[in-house]
C-alpha cells in the first residue's frame, strides 16, 4: 500500500512538472510584460481622466476612468496566471506621466491601445497557444478583445471631443472588456453573466 502511494505521488508529481514545462520562460516573460503594461495603462489614464475633468471633457474623463479600471482586471488577471504557472512577479516601478492636452492624451492612448491590439498581444498569444498554456491564453485574449475596444472608442470620443457627448460605459470585471451599451445575457468576450458589469461615473 505504502508503495502504491508512492508510485501514486511519483506520478502525481511528474504530471505538474509536464504540465508547467509546457511553459516557456518566454510566456512567463510575456506574462510579466503585459502586467507592467497594464498597471502602466491604468495609472496613466488614471492621470487622463484627471486632466479631462479640469478640462471640463466629462465623457473624455469618464472613458478613461473605465479604460483605467479594465486594465486593473487584465493587470490582476496577468498577475494571477503567472503565479498559477509556477512563474514570479517581477518588480518595477510605474512610469512617470506627464500628461498633456484631453486631445493629446486620447491620442497618446490610441497609440498604445493599437500597438497591443495589432502586436504585442497578438505576439503573445501565438507563443501562449504553442506552449498549450491555456491559462495564459485565456488571459492575453481577453485584454486583446477589450484594447480593441479601447481604440474604437478612444478614437470616436477625439473624433467629438468639440462636442463633448456624454454616455454611459461599462465594464466586464471577469475580462475588462469596455462598452457604452450593457450587453444583454452575457458578455461577448469572456461569455460570463452581465452582473458582472459596473457601471463607470
Amino acid at each position: 500500500m505504502k508503495k502504491l502511494f508512492i508510485l501514486f505521488i511519483g506520478a502525481a508529481l511528474a504530471a505538474v512538472t509536464s504540465t508547467q514545462a509546457k511553459v516557456s520562460d518566454q510566456t512567463l516573460n510575456n506574462l510579466n510584460a503585459a502586467f507592467q503594461g497594464e498597471s502602466n495603462a491604468q495609472h496613466r489614464y488614471e492621470a487622463f481622466a484627471k486632466t479631462a475633468d479640469a478640462e471640463g471633457k466629462t465623457y473624455a474623463a469618464r472613458l478613461f476612468r473605465a479604460a483605467a479600471r479594465a486594465e486593473s482586471v487584465h493587470k490582476e488577471s496577468h498577475k494571477k496566471t503567472i503565479l498559477a504557472l509556477g512563474g514570479k512577479v517581477k518588480d518595477f516601478q510605474l512610469d512617470e506621466v506627464k500628461p498633456g492636452t484631453t486631445a493629446d492624451n486620447l491620442r497618446a492612448a490610441i497609440k498604445g491601445e493599437t500597438y497591443e491590439r495589432d502586436t504585442m498581444y497578438p505576439e503573445f498569444l501565438a507563443l501562449a497557444k504553442k506552449d498549450g498554456a491555456k491559462e495564459a491564453v485565456r488571459t492575453f485574449l481577453y485584454a486583446l478583445k477589450a484594447e480593441g475596444e479601447h481604440a474604437k472608442l478612444y478614437q470616436a470620443a477625439l473624433d467629438n471631443l468639440a462636442q463633448n457627448a456624454d454616455q454611459p460605459l461599462f465594464v466586464c470585471m471577469v475580462c475588462g472588456y469596455t462598452t457604452t451599451k450593457l450587453p444583454d445575457g452575457s458578455c461577448p468576450s469572456c461569455r460570463e453573466p452581465v452582473s458582472n458589469y459596473v457601471r463607470i461615473d
